[in-house]
C-alpha cells in the first residue's frame, strides 16, 4: 500500500476516528486504526460499542490495508511540520510514514483481524442540521447519569413524534429535556443513545449550520452520517422512564428573573464552596426580589435580585451546580421558573416547551 495525503486531511481524520479507541481493551487490534486504500483511504476505529469511519482526501498510489496503533499514528502525524504525508507498508506490514526530511518506520498489523463496522440496514431515518443536533447534545448530555447504576441513566432518550424530536436526560436528581421540529414528518420511534456516543460526536461534528446529518435507526444501532463521516452505535437496550409523568404544569409560585443576573449570583455563592462540599443554595422569593443565601466553612454570602413574581412567597434550596449546568445552556435572556414549595422539583422553561429542566430541591438549614 502507498498513498499521499495532505497533513492537515490526514490528521484531522486521524482525530475523528480515534474518539472510537479504547482506552483499555484486552483485544489489541481494537487499539488500532483500520487505514484502507482502495477506492478512497478510508479510516476506522471500532471499540465494538462505537464505530467511526471517515474518509480523507488524498491520492492512492498502491492499494492496500494496515491497521496502525492509534496513539502511534496520531502521535507521528500531528509531530509532523510539512505539508504533504506519504504512507506505504510492504508485506509484512512494516510501514513507512515520511514527511520532508522526516522518516518513522513502525510495526503495522494486517486489517484481516479488524472488526469493521456492522452493516446497517438504512431504512429508518431523519435529517436535521449539524447545528441543531451539537446543541441539542449540549443542551441535555449534562443530566446523564457518570455511572453504570441503571445504564439506562447513561444515554439520552430520542424520540420521534411526527415532525418533532424530543432528546432528554436524567440521572435521578433532575431532567432536562430539547424538543425541535423536523422538517417532515415521520414514524414514531424512541430510542436510548449511549452519552459516551454523543459526547463524541459532539466533539467532532463541525456543527454547520447550512449541512445536514442523517439519523438511521435499527433495533440495536444508531447511525450518524455528515460530510464524509459515519458514526454507528449501539442502542441501550430497555424502556426509558416515563418522563412525561414526571412533568407537572401545576405551579404555586412563577419567577421571571434575568438569566445572567441569576447565573451570575449563584456563581458567586459557590465561591464560598470547597470541591465536593454539597452545601446548598437557597432561594428566598418574595415580592419583586430574590434573594440568594449560601452558608459554609468558609463564610456566608447573600445577594438580592430583582425579578416579577406571581404566586405565593417560598423559601427553597438547590444543588447549585445543577442549577449552573441548566442556566449556562439556555441562550435567552430572561427565564421562567415554577415552583410548587420546598419540597417539590422547580421547572425552568419556556412557553412552548423547546426546553425543560426539572431539578429536586434538597433540604437545608436557615442562613441567619
Amino acid at each position: 500500500m502507498k498513498l499521499v495525503c495532505s497533513k492537515s486531511n490526514l490528521l484531522n481524520g486521524v482525530q475523528t476516528v480515534s474518539k472510537a479507541v479504547p482506552n483499555k481493551t484486552t483485544m489489541s487490534i481494537l487499539q488500532c486504526i483500520l487505514v484502507n486504500a482502495s477506492k478512497e483511504i478510508r479510516l476506522t476505529a471500532n471499540d465494538m460499542e462505537l464505530g467511526i469511519e471517515t474518509i480523507v482526501e488524498g491520492d492512492i498510489i498502491e492499494p492496500g490495508t494496515v491497521a496502525l496503533d492509534a496513539k502511534t499514528f496520531l502521535d507521528i502525524v500531528r509531530s509532523f511540520t510539512g505539508d504533504e504525508i506519504t504512507i506505504e507498508t510492504n508485506s509484512s506490514y512494516e510501514t513507512i510514514l515520511r514527511c520532508e526530511k522526516a522518516n518513522y518506520k513502525i510495526v503495522g498489523k494486517s486489517g484481516e483481524d479488524f472488526s469493521n463496522l456492522p452493516s446497517i440496514e438504512k431504512l429508518d431515518s431523519i435529517i436535521l442540521s449539524q447545528f441543531t443536533l451539537r446543541e441539542l447534545i449540549r443542551q441535555t448530555i449534562f443530566s446523564i447519569a457518570d455511572n453504570d447504576t441503571n445504564k439506562l441513566m447513561t444515554g439520552e432518550l430520542f424520540e420521534i413524534n411526527e415532525d418533532k424530536l424530543r432528546v432528554a436526560s436524567l440521572d435521578g436528581h433532575r431532567i432536562s429535556i430539547r424538543k425541535v421540529y423536523l422538517k417532515n414528518a415521520y414514524p414514531r420511534k424512541k430510542v436510548v443513545v449511549p452519552g459516551k456516543t454523543l459526547n463524541e460526536i459532539s466533539k467532532i461534528l463541525p456543527g454547520e449550520t447550512d449541512k445536514d446529518v442523517v439519523i438511521f435507526f435499527t433495533n440495536k444501532h444508531i447511525v450518524f452520517e455528515f460530510d464524509n463521516t459515519t458514526v454507528v452505535s449501539r442502542l441501550i437496550e430497555g424502556d426509558y422512564f416515563n418522563i412525561d409523568q414526571m412533568l407537572s404544569s401545576d405551579y404555586e409560585t412563577k419567577v421571571t428573573v434575568n438569566k445572567r443576573k441569576f447565573l451570575d449570583g449563584i456563581g458567586r455563592a459557590t465561591v464560598l464552596v470547597k470541591e465536593g462540599d454539597k452545601k446548598p443554595i437557597i432561594i428566598n422569593i418574595t415580592d419583586e426580589n430574590m434573594e440568594l443565601k449560601i452558608n459554609s466553612t468558609l463564610g456566608s454570602m447573600r445577594e438580592e435580585i430583582d425579578i416579577s413574581k406571581n404566586g405565593k412567597d417560598l423559601m427553597i434550596g438547590f444543588n447549585p451546580k445543577f442549577l449552573i449546568d441548566a442556566l449556562r445552556v439556555i441562550d435567552e435572556e430572561e427565564v421562567d421558573i415554577y415552583l410548587v414549595n420546598p419540597k417539590a422539583p422547580c421547572f425552568i422553561k419556556d412557553s412552548e416547551d423547546s426546553y425543560v429542566y426539572m431539578i429536586l430541591p434538597v433540604n437545608f438549614t436557615t442562613v441567619s
